[in-house]
């Protein structure tokens, strides 16, 4: 007799169930019919957990940290995407609803995959707060689950929890403001971001004309207004919207039905009505199709607990605080069931599922752990840095870290982490570039550069490293031709070794 399954076995098999459910639902708005919904949802889950995995096999060389990522559910979300986006491109598109690939074939489709500081400021936002922080604010905001169900599930006392949400809003809020001045914009837009961000941190402040009007005409900064905004109740479309891409508030509207439904608070013509949804895009046959896709789940499902490894729940190292001297609020749960044979969620539609979080890392390319505690910092003028001796090199005091994070045909992202055997009291960083690249923008760090030395100087609040500390920032910068890595690094004048 097979030994029967534990608490923890269920726990795990209910959160499995939760995230098939939340993928499920998704595909069933990406898709044309029950069957391409079913095969899109097992290779979308399956990629996910992959590429998840990938992300917690360790940490970003030097620095010790796991690499910034999304919370399980809306990761497994944008793999959905970015699968039927390679749909599209292998030529099974006519699987797809055709809005979804007039959007794959779009501008708007093309911020999700270009450069990180064009990307939505809801998914900047989203992967720089700390792990468990943001499995809070999705379950709560767009999962639309009670406080109390999402406390216990994250291990929060229940009387904690508005508290603890309200906190995470505010961190959220205040990284998509420093994302929203980091972002590329024209004098025009520039000129409004203070204004913007005065007139969002209050429900009675006054919208002047000339910024209204803006916003009527300018993408970027109505979605900055979005998510800054926090009262209004229009932070969970923001977040939807700008996480997901297509079909976000579609996605929205079917888990707040399916809260509803598990809650008990639902009526059993909730199907009915979602099959006349303007939102569901499409004269699709919703209630007809549930049937034919719960049964095209059950005979396929079995091909996908053969690709599922199990992988952690969080992407942060235990302990760690993020700027605001804050522990993260919630633990994000346990990880995954290692090759459960059928997925336990199948026996509900698609669009009446309730939805949780599972880890999975975002199939975009990954911005490196630093960026979550980006600040703005005017760039200013470094002092230049006066070269090492031979003696000073032969024993370095420092070591460093280049991570290339992204690169695109002209202008790349990277980042540089440096530990420090002394402690320090400020700081500068330089190095030299072989193939004439030309720093552009620069965080955590303000910039100069002379020819091909670039110096990095420490801004106010990072100045301070412990021995055997860590500093790190990251830049944006232009190429032409070739990329090489930089080299000659040393770190307040004196050399240091490369890492790797």
């Amino acid at each position: 007799m097979p030994d029967l399954p534990t608490p923890q076995d269920a726990t795990e098999a209910a959160l499995f169930s939760e995230c098939w459910d939340a993928v499920l639902a998704y595909a069933d708005l990406c898709t044309s019919g029950s069957t391409a919904a079913a095969q899109l949802a097992r290779e979308a889950f399956a990629h996910g957990i992959r590429e998840a995995r990938a992300a917690e096999a360790g940490p970003v060389r030097g620095t010790g940290r796991r690499p910034a990522r999304l919370p399980r559910i809306p990761l497994l979300l944008t793999s959905v995407r970015t699968t039927a986006a390679a749909w599209e491109e292998d030529g099974q598109g006519h699987k797809l609803d055709p809005d979804l690939r007039l959007w794959l074939n779009s501008d708007k489709a093309a911020r999700f995959t270009g450069p990180p500081l064009r990307r939505p400021l809801a998914l900047r936002g989203l992967r720089d707060l700390q792990q468990a922080d943001a499995e809070l604010l999705w379950l709560a905001e767009v999962e639309a689950l009670p406080l109390s169900l999402v406390a216990r599930r994250l291990g929060l006392d229940p009387a904690d929890a508005a508290e603890e949400l309200q906190q995470v809003r505010t961190l959220f809020r205040d990284r998509c403001h420093r994302n929203h001045l980091d972002s590329p914009m024209d004098a025009r837009c520039r000129s409004y971001a203070r204004l913007l961000d005065a007139v969002t941190r209050s429900p009675d402040a006054d919208t002047p004309d000339d910024l209204s009007r803006h916003l009527a005409t300018c993408v970027e900064c109505a979605e900055a207004a979005a998510c800054l905004r926090l009262h209004g109740g229009g932070l969970p479309a923001a977040l939807a919207g700008g996480v997901i891409g297509w079909g976000g508030l579609a996605y929205l509207e079917r888990r707040r039905r399916a809260a509803e439904v598990r809650l008990g608070a639902g009526r059993a013509g909730t199907a009915d009505r979602a099959a006349d949804d303007p939102e569901d895009g499409t004269q699709k046959a919703r209630v007809a199709r549930n049937g034919l896709l719960v049964a095209a789940v059950l005979v396929s499902a079995l091909a996908l607990g053969v690709s599922l490894m199990p992988f952690g729940g969080s992407g942060d190292e235990p302990g760690t605080r993020d700027d605001a001297g804050r522990q993260p609020v919630a633990d994000p749960g346990p990880s995954l069931p290692s090759a459960p044979s059928v997925p336990p969620a199948t026996s509900q539609p698609a669009g009446t599922a309730d939805g949780a979080g599972a880890a999975s890392d975002e199939p975009d390319t990954p911005r490196s752990s630093e960026s979550s505690n980006r600040h703005t910092e005017p760039q200013g003028t470094a002092s230049p840095t006066d070269r090492p001796t031979p003696a000073e090199r032969a024993e370095p005091t420092c070591r460093v870290e280049y991570d290339l994070v992204n690169q695109w045909p002209d202008g790349f992202q990277a980042t540089v982490s440096v530990t420090s055997t002394a402690a320090l009291d400020s700081w500068r960083v330089s190095w030299s570039f072989r193939d004439g690249q030309q720093v552009g923008q620069m965080w955590d760090a303000s910039v100069s550069q002379d020819g091909s030395r670039v110096t990095a100087t420490a801004a106010d609040y990072n100045k301070s490293v412990p021995a055997g500390g860590d500093l790190a920032f990251g830049f944006i910068s232009s190429w032409r031709g070739k990329n090489s890595p930089p080299y000659d690094f040393t770190l307040n004048g004196r050399a240091c070794a490369k890492s790797g």
